[in-house]
């Protein structure tokens, strides 16, 4: 076996040496051996995932969309506490699929966290083939205009930071 295939990402190793003996906090022999075996297998099957790498395109966007996600996610807390503290019959929760033009492994990640961190959405699953995300919404008035609010509120700017 080649030293390569053993050891194939030497920084990786020692970070993960470093990060497990941060997180025990207890300098020992026993707790230095564990992280060393972590720093030397976890690499080995890391090689083996598809990787996909993120191309990044222009970042003219993410001062806006930061500023777009964190008033959105304000927003909605307002307004799942104002239903949640209402009757129980003005609250109509559903599942939509959301399709998607993004590509990018990394866009999509970020589009279903920013979904997922605004109060009222989660995205739940995406299809095999990167074309759908599903998203649960405690709220569901118009599937159709909350498709188009998200494409252009949050893929749009995605697509251009992620090409």
């Amino acid at each position: 076996m080649k030293l390569r295939q053993l050891l194939p990402s030497p920084p990786l190793t020692l970070t993960i040496i470093g990060f497990w003996m941060l997180m025990v906090s207890e300098l020992s022999l026993m707790q230095l051996a564990f992280a060393a075996a972590l720093g030397l297998v976890v690499p080995v099957f890391a090689t083996r995932l598809d990787r996909e790498f993120a191309g990044i395109g222009s970042l003219r966007p993410v001062p806006v969309l930061v500023l777009v996600v964190l008033r959105d996610m304000v927003r909605s807390n307002f307004e799942v506490a104002r239903r949640v503290l209402g009757p129980a019959d003005r609250i109509h929760p559903g599942f939509i699929w959301l399709p998607l033009d993004i590509r990018n492994i990394h866009g999509i990640a970020a589009l279903t966290s920013f979904i997922s961190l605004t109060p009222g959405t989660v995205s739940a699953m995406l299809s095999d083939d990167r074309r759908y995300l599903l998203v649960h919404v405690f709220n569901l008035v118009d599937p159709d205009a909350l498709v188009a609010d998200i494409k252009r509120r949050y893929e749009k700017p995605l697509m251009e930071i992620f090409p």
